[in-house]
């Protein structure tokens, strides 16, 4: 990246990444809160390492995938705290007359909400992080015809399901 400062550096980034890696990790988790702690954990961390993140491939990436694993190691915690994990929720949709409870309309989060976990993250990653197959492949340690096909169930139950939503008369 390189041309200010690192601090300058690290700021246009953030600047330029953060919505994306909150909405991907939104996308993947389901619960506003905890994405936003965990986006905010991984910036963080990116922050301390920034010489070899401004160096890596994909930074964005980075950060989700460090997002992602920070929510996994803090569901081991709580699981051997707690007999029972507590499930993720999804982002309550919008209060009446008011602002929208997260980045992501809350039709699609209700319908991500009823996909598999690995179909959101490989939605999150290819959709609004705008990875490759074989840079969501990589992240997510699965191999490239597994995203396509990820991908393609999850678009196809999304679209079935979203169409459902419309009436009649909307669907032209």
């Amino acid at each position: 990246m390189g041309v200010g400062t690192p601090r300058e550096d690290f700021a246009a980034f953030y600047r330029g990444a953060a919505d994306d890696c909150l909405r991907a990790v939104l996308v993947s988790i389901g619960d506003q809160d905890t994405a936003r702690e965990l986006v905010d954990e991984a910036f963080a961390r990116a922050w301390a390492s920034w010489r070899s993140v401004s160096n890596h491939p994909a930074p964005k990436a980075w950060v989700v995938r460090t997002a992602l694993n920070a929510g996994v190691s803090r569901w081991r915690r709580r699981r051997r705290e707690v007999a029972v994990p507590e499930p993720h929720r999804l982002a309550d949709p919008p209060a009446a007359g008011g602002v929208s409870a997260g980045p992501v309309d809350a039709r699609i989060m209700a319908a991500l909400k009823r996909l598999p976990a690995r179909q959101r993250q490989v939605v999150a990653l290819r959709l609004i992080l705008d990875l490759d197959t074989v840079g969501t492949a990589e992240v997510l340690g699965i191999a490239a015809n597994t995203v396509m096909a990820h991908l393609g169930r999850a678009m196809a139950a999304l679209r079935q399901d979203l169409q459902s939503e419309l009436a009649p008369e909307d669907r032209s």
